[in-house]
């Protein structure tokens, strides 16, 4: 590879910025009591998002979703960040591992 070909490899390289998580619109859900809050959460479809869940206890839970493939455990009076998407649109279930009777909720991405 010789000086030139180097230089526009290195520009664009460098042009070339991976989307980071804290540079994702953020949707918060908070569980409680066993619990979400919000139930439904509307997300952009077609775009990756992050969720920022707060546990507020009383103890773990565990953020699952078979419809989005991703499982977060959260410790009490923790907070944690989940990547999805892009989705398409539609409607996609999570639920609270521990309480999976009462912890329900659904991203609808639209």
């Amino acid at each position: 590879m010789n000086f030139k070909s180097s230089v526009v490899l290195a520009l664009l390289l460098g042009m070339a910025q991976p989307l980071h998580a804290e540079n994702l619109p953020a949707f918060n859900l908070t569980i409680k009591d066993g619990r979400y809050s919000p139930e439904m959460v509307e997300v952009p479809a077609d775009q990756k998002i992050k969720l920022v869940i707060k546990n507020e206890g009383p103890g773990p839970e565990e953020f699952e979703s078979s419809d989005l493939n991703r499982e977060k455990l959260i410790k009490a009076g923790k907070t944690a960040e989940v990547t999805i998407g892009p989705l398409k649109p539609g409607t996609y279930k999570f639920i609270g591992e521990f309480n999976p009777k009462t912890a329900q909720g659904r991203i609808v991405a639209k």
